[in-house]
Formats: C-alpha cells, structure tokens, sequence
C-alpha cells in the first residue's frame, strides 16, 4: 500500500470520528509521543513569574538517576511510563542517568517519581 492511500485512509477514519472521539485520540497521540506544549510553557512563564521570580514551578523533568538494585522492575517501570518496548526502556535503563520526560507538570512528575521509587530506582526532579 502507497503512503498517499494510507494517509487517504487515515483521513477517511478521521472524518467519520465524533468531536469527543477526535479529542480522545489527539490526547492519546500526544501521550504516545510525548508532546509536551513546551512554548505555551515558556512565553507563559516569564509573564507570570514577574520580576521576583520567587513563584514556585507548575513543571518538572524526570531524570534517572539509576536503576537500583531491582534493574528488571525498574525496566518494566520504564516500559510502561514512556510507552515504549522493552529492548528501548532497556536502553533507556543502561543509559542512566537519563532524562526520562520534560518539562510535564509537577503532579505527574510526583507520581511517575513515586512509581519508579516503588520499582526500586533512583529518580530526582527538577
């Protein structure tokens, strides 16, 4: 099958998705791929912070610091947070330290930080 008939096809799937549908599956991709709206972040920041630049950070990036003692969960962990296969979160895993995601905001940043703490690795945020 030609990549024009595949986009053809993809489309046609589109158009007949309620508007719910499509929201889901924009949210769905963004997740899959890790789109993180980084500029929206960025002009938003500075504005809002104002001259003191004392407010408290809405955003943090996830890093690896190492896998600990339980290498195998902490591999699974991986696998299951980034989405990714197991050959990759492997990768992911040998390469520590290693920044896992960028930029998400704080609350999603404590509970993937509290999932990897109960696998056994070693996570900071910043």
């Amino acid at each position: 099958m030609t990549t024009k008939k595949t986009k053809e096809k993809i489309i046609d799937l589109i158009e007949k998705m309620t508007v719910l549908e499509l929201a889901e599956l924009v949210e769905e991709l963004k997740e899959k791929f890790n789109v993180v709206p980084t500029a929206a972040v960025a002009v938003a920041a500075p504005a809002a912070g104002g001259a003191d630049g004392e407010e408290e950070k809405s955003t943090a990036t996830i890093i690896l610091d190492s896998a600990g003692d339980k290498k195998l969960q902490v591999i699974k962990a991986v696998k299951a947070i980034m989405g990714v296969d197991l050959k990759t979160a492997k990768g992911i895993v040998d390469s520590a330290p290693k920044e896992l995601k960028k930029d998400i905001p704080i609350e999603e940043a404590e509970k993937i930080k509290e999932q990897l703490d109960a696998a056994g690795a070693i996570v900071s945020l910043k």
